[in-house]
């Protein structure tokens, strides 16, 4: 059996550690970018309880200083009417600035809040 070539593993090792070095860049960036411009207000997550996505939207929301409000399907009523008027598939589902965004997507977001 042949051993992979040593230049391609290196090459594919310099270019994952450039691809996260700039995706930490950019989330540096839009972190920065939201909590200067998102006012309480502007961003309603609607979560589930069981959902890990949206753990770790608000992990990043908090950590990063923007603000939101947040309400969960399981516990509110309003909430899922809310969800199904908005005619979401999934959680989290975030309304920004009355647009809504399936999942956490902060490039998107970021695009809204401009």
């Amino acid at each position: 059996m042949k051993s992979p070539p040593w230049s391609l593993i290196v090459v594919v090792a310099v270019a994952w550690l450039v691809s996260s070095a700039w995706r930490g860049h950019v989330e540096a960036g839009d972190a920065e970018q939201l909590a200067r411009q998102v006012k309480l207000g502007d961003i309603r997550m609607i979560s589930s309880e069981t959902c890990p996505y949206c753990v770790a939207a608000r992990r990043w929301m908090t950590a990063q200083g923007v603000p939101f409000s947040e309400c969960f399907i399981e516990r509110d009523a309003a909430c899922v009417a809310d969800y199904q008027a908005l005619g979401a598939v999934g959680t989290p589902t975030l309304v920004v600035r009355g647009q809504r965004v399936i999942g956490f997507d902060r490039a998107r977001i970021v695009d809204i809040m401009k």
